[in-house]
């Protein structure tokens, strides 16, 4: 049963209007009758409300995954192997998600029913075939889904079906946030927090069964397929994440974090260690959370019975509950602000002229900057599909407003297609909170591509271990290996502008960096009437003064 206290379901009847909107009922379920269960995120078992509502008086389950095309199919053409929209390192990510899935499945009586194609025209098919009187599955914000799901969902209430969405992926209804701000998103983090108060509690559902599968009928069920399935090579990519997916790994990482209670009181985000890869100076749960392997409210209780057991801890926005309720306030902003991924017709993202140019973008993208700190953070990116948060602050940084000055939205679209924890809403906003198009602008505060690892990181061990051309190159020089003398770079096996690049087109303390910071100060006066109605800006001095970190 539902424990009092969770999220609402959004539910839709057969003769209920045709926009999506919360509503708490969940009571009107025909017994005796079968249900579907799409599953997109959210592949797991744990406060799942859409398994919850789907198993409730069932006599048949039908849970169901789409390999989506969009996301899935080859692309010969992608300057890395994968998909068009998503890396190999997210594909397998992907597959050991499902492959855990089917497993907790089936140990409850159930599997998962794998099918390729459109999910709209899939889950429709199915719906068809099938004949059931419920369709369940969890909301989701984003405009792609929002899509499909206006397409399921008319086409089954059209058929009688009922159709429940429970909010879950969030620990708040982003739409109960936007009706408590008057119709929009709240643009700061101090308003959000305000604004969303205690989320609900998890589900307590424990299930010693669920309902069994029944005829499938024709439709085209299938095993959770390999990599070699969907057509990628053993060979494509010498090294893989070190994170594996699924549900099972995601309570066993979330368990150990929360056994060191000193290090979860303690947790302060900006004192972390972007250097730290053998052992990540973080949870590493992202891409769970990403792809619902994770429960958001399960972590978010977890946390707080650790908090209850020690005499003091950090708050937010600094706290583990702090990064939590960032993601939220990201999830809010982007459902509640049309074009949210991109520039232009974007009423919270200033309209700065970058860079069209397409050499610097792929030196960035090929970690060839000559910059080691940079092009390890990038190799890193590309092998194992995740790096360190305050990494991704430095090479984000270094594309847009720090260096290069190159448009945010197509480094972002290289982190969308790379990361394993790659975000739709988080992902456009932190991209736009780096390059101080939106939501941060102290655009003097650079992160400095050759004295920030350093901090962390003296020795470059990182450097040498994701660029290993530079690993015979002194700890004087690691940093800065043009510096070295000839001498010294033939001794260590790497002559800068052969072996590795010179970063000759980057003037970091000279006129490049100059021009684009009077860039940003002008179009800071120029917007400041435009924005001061909005509470998210604050204006900082107009100062020239580089601000390295």
């Amino acid at each position: 049963m539902l424990r009092k206290g969770a999220n609402p379901m959004i539910l839709f009847k057969p003769s209920s209007a045709m926009r999506l909107s919360p509503c708490a009922n969940t009571t009107s379920m025909s017994s005796g009758s079968g249900s579907l269960l799409w599953f997109r995120k959210g592949l797991r078992i744990h406060d799942n409300p859409a398994l919850e509502v789907a198993s409730r008086g069932a006599s048949h389950l039908y849970p169901v995954f789409v390999i989506d095309p969009h996301f899935m199919e080859p692309d010969p053409n992608s300057s890395a192997p994968g998909s068009s929209r998503a890396g190999l390192n997210r594909i397998k990510f992907l597959l050991e998600c499902l492959v855990d899935l089917d497993l907790n499945l089936k140990n409850l009586g159930s599997r998962l029913l794998i099918l390729k194609g459109d999910p709209a025209e899939v889950v429709i098919r199915c719906l068809k075939e099938l004949h059931v009187k419920k369709l369940c599955f969890e909301y989701d914000t984003e405009p792609y889904y929002q899509a499909l799901d206006v397409k399921v969902k008319n086409f089954a209430l059209a058929a009688g079906i009922e159709v429940f969405s429970p909010v879950s992926h969030t620990l708040f209804n982003p739409t109960d946030i936007i009706e408590k701000n008057g119709g929009k998103p709240p643009l700061s983090y101090q308003s959000f927090v305000k604004l969303a108060g205690e989320p609900p509690s998890s589900l307590s559902t424990v299930y010693s069964s669920l309902p069994p599968v029944g005829n499938l009928g024709s439709c085209d069920i299938s095993e959770v397929p390999t990599i070699r399935d969907l057509g990628y090579g053993d060979a494509e990519q010498d090294e893989f994440s070190p994170f594996k997916g699924g549900e099972s790994e995601a309570l066993k990482r979330l368990d150990e974090c929360m056994k060191d209670k000193k290090w979860v009181a303690n947790f302060e985000k900006p004192k972390g260690n972007p250097s730290a890869f053998l052992k990540p100076a973080t949870t590493v749960l992202s891409p769970y959370l990403k792809f619902g392997c994770l429960s958001p409210r399960y972590f978010y209780q977890s946390i707080q019975d650790v908090y209850k057991s020690m005499p003091k801890h950090t708050l937010p926005p600094v706290s583990l509950i702090g990064q939590l309720l960032w993601r939220e306030f990201f999830y809010t902003a982007a459902f509640g602000t049309p074009n949210f991924d991109r520039m232009k017709g974007n009423r919270i993202c200033k309209q700065i002229p970058w860079k069209d140019d397409d050499k610097l973008l792929e030196a960035w993208r090929e970690a060839r900057t000559g910059f080691p700190w940079i092009d390890a953070i990038m190799v890193q990116l590309r092998k194992w599909g995740w790096m360190h948060h305050l990494a991704r602050h430095s090479v984000a940084c270094f594309l847009t407003r720090g260096d290069l000055f190159v448009h945010w939205e197509k480094g972002r679209d290289v982190f969308e297609r790379l990361l394993i924890d790659s975000d739709w809403a988080i992902n456009n906003g932190n991209w736009m909170w780096l390059s101080c198009s939106s939501f941060f602008y102290q655009y003097n505060r650079i992160y400095s591509p050759t004295t920030f690892g350093k901090k962390y990181d003296p020795n470059g061990d990182y450097i040498r271990h994701f660029l290993p051309v530079l690993k015979d190159m002194p700890r004087e020089y690691i940093y800065e290996p043009w510096t070295a003398p000839k001498s010294i770079q033939t001794k260590a096996n790497c002559i800068i502008g052969k072996d590795y690049p010179m970063p000759g087109q980057f003037d970091l303390l000279g006129y490049c960096q100059f021009h684009w910071l009077s860039t940003m100060s002008h179009i800071y006066r120029s917007c400041c009437v435009l924005y001061t109605k909005m509470d998210f800006f604050s204006l900082d001095e107009y100062c020239l003064e580089v601000v390295f970190l």
